[in-house]
């Protein structure tokens, strides 16, 4: 069993605070997907470089049309519970699709290079490849009732 989880991975990212309105990423519904399968052994480390790197890289793909990736159906593999404690057996790929509030959201390269730096940090993830989308696009009501009783939005 997987001893890393997507609530794992959705724990770490809540970390990670939008400068602008003070409120974790998660809870935002800024992450839209999160993919955790086995490291290659001959892929290298994806969680070193800097944020900017890794943002302009993906804002160019998005913008070229890559912004559509295979989505995997709710059902494919029911995640293990994260009442488990994490473990270092295997190395993990984690991959995250990620939107932003808006397309030029200037804190966009400071919360990529902050959800790499977190997830990386979670016990045998060996990489972490971020990727922006913009479709669909973010709206306020995939924020958590959290989100907005923070924001006052009601």
């Amino acid at each position: 069993m997987n001893p890393l989880t997507e609530d794992h991975v959705r724990e770490a990212l809540k970390q990670v605070i939008d400068p602008e309105l003070f409120v974790n990423i998660v809870d935002l519904g800024l992450i839209y997907e999160v993919t955790i399968e086995p490291a290659s052994a001959d892929e290298p480390s994806d969680t070193e470089g800097t944020a900017e790197e890794s943002s302009a890289s993906e804002a160019s793909a998005s913008e070229a049309g890559d912004a559509e990736a295979p989505s995997t159906e709710a059902g494919d593999s029911p995640a293990p519970s994260t009442d488990e404690p994490l473990t270092t057996d295997g190395a993990w790929a984690v991959k995250i699709e990620m939107t932003m509030t808006s397309p030029m959201c200037p804190a966009g390269p400071q919360l990529v290079g902050q959800s790499k730096e977190f997830v990386s940090k979670l016990p045998g993830v060996k990489q972490v490849d971020v990727k922006v989308v913009m479709d669909p696009p973010w709206t306020p009501e995939k924020m958590t009732e959290d989100a907005r009783d923070q924001l006052g939005i009601f």
